[in-house]
């Protein structure tokens, strides 16, 4: 038997004050899935996760979660969600053990059960040292983790992230992604929004890619990153100690090249992306060579959620 999408929207449709922001939006998410939702500002991201949580009612369509209509009992539902948004508030003069126990109350958990709920997040979050802190006092990150421990005090089955490592240090994110797993490992369906492209693509099941309210893409990662555009053909990276306007005339003059970019990231060597459908590599790595460059690096390129993103999606407008 198939199981019951956590996630099912259907031909979803909303407006602001004549925008269209969500133009017949429709995807799947399966249960026990980690799950990216990427696009540029303005694209609907916000738009559908505020549907998903329930604080906004669309103007057309089907949501189901878990097979439940959520348009339909959103009461019911609510205890099955938990969400993190963007720009989240917290209760600053309040301890971190203050504020999840505020949370838990408010979902009916009894005393007795209340410590034992808080004990369990704080320890899944790594946060069981900092109990009787002031919230005010914690860092970015250790706020993002008090966060998402609110988000789990009353165990939902489908978390629904927005941009949760947004202002993290690299190690942070690092951790956050260990706790994303461990949750995955737990059983819950994670629906996350970001744009660190990057980390996405590591942590994904699948993906779903919406650009100007409507869907580009929408399935399994690995699926994704095995096409290249219509316009695209094969790609290579040229690593060169020192790039010279000599060298990069020389490999673009080479029959089949359509591309040239420089890395402006990289200190020591300039990176050179090729695309052609045909098999030019021999012959740049030649051309380059012959006009005096020092080649250091000479691969395939290999695709990544980035140049998805860009195959795509068009330049954002204002955020919804």
């Amino acid at each position: 038997m198939t199981d019951i999408p956590a996630i099912a929207i259907e031909a979803l449709h909303h407006a602001f004050k004549g925008h269209q922001a969500l133009n017949g939006v429709s995807f799947q998410v399966p249960a026990r899935t980690i799950h990216g939702f990427v696009g540029p500002n303005g694209a609907g991201k916000t738009t559908t996760l505020r549907v998903l949580a329930t604080l906004l009612k669309p103007d057309l369509g089907r949501v189901l979660l878990f097979g439940d209509d959520l348009l339909a009992s959103p009461e019911t539902l609510r205890r099955r969600i938990g969400f993190m948004p963007d720009h989240f508030s917290m209760y600053r003069q309040m301890t971190v053990f203050e504020y999840l126990d505020f949370f838990a109350a408010a979902y009916g958990q009894a005393a007795a059960q209340r410590d034992q709920t808080i004990a369990g997040v704080l320890a899944l979050t790594d946060m069981a040292g900092r109990r009787d802190d002031r919230i005010k006092g914690l860092s970015r990150g250790m706020q993002q983790r008090v966060a998402l421990a609110r988000v789990l005090v009353h165990d939902p089955d489908l978390l629904l992230l927005d941009e949760p490592a947004s202002g993290l240090d690299p190690r942070a994110r690092i951790e956050l992604m260990e706790m994303l797993h461990e949750l995955k490992r737990m059983g819950k369906t994670i629906f996350i929004s970001s744009h660190i492209l990057a980390e996405l693509g590591d942590l994904c099941d699948g993906v779903t890619i919406i650009d100007k309210g409507k869907i580009q893409y929408s399935g399994n990662v690995a699926e994704l990153l095995k096409h290249r555009s219509a316009a695209a053909g094969q790609a290579w990276v040229l690593g060169l100690a020192e790039a010279s306007p000599v060298v990069v005339a020389a490999v673009a003059a080479v029959p089949g090249v359509q591309k040239i970019e420089a890395d402006a990231e990289k200190s020591t060597h300039q990176v050179v992306i090729m695309d052609s459908g045909q098999a030019v590599g021999n012959a740049v790595l030649a051309a380059a060579m012959q006009a005096g460059g020092t080649v250091v690096e000479f691969r395939e390129h290999v695709r990544d959620l980035g140049d998805a993103f860009m195959d795509l999606t068009t330049a954002g407008v204002r955020e919804r």
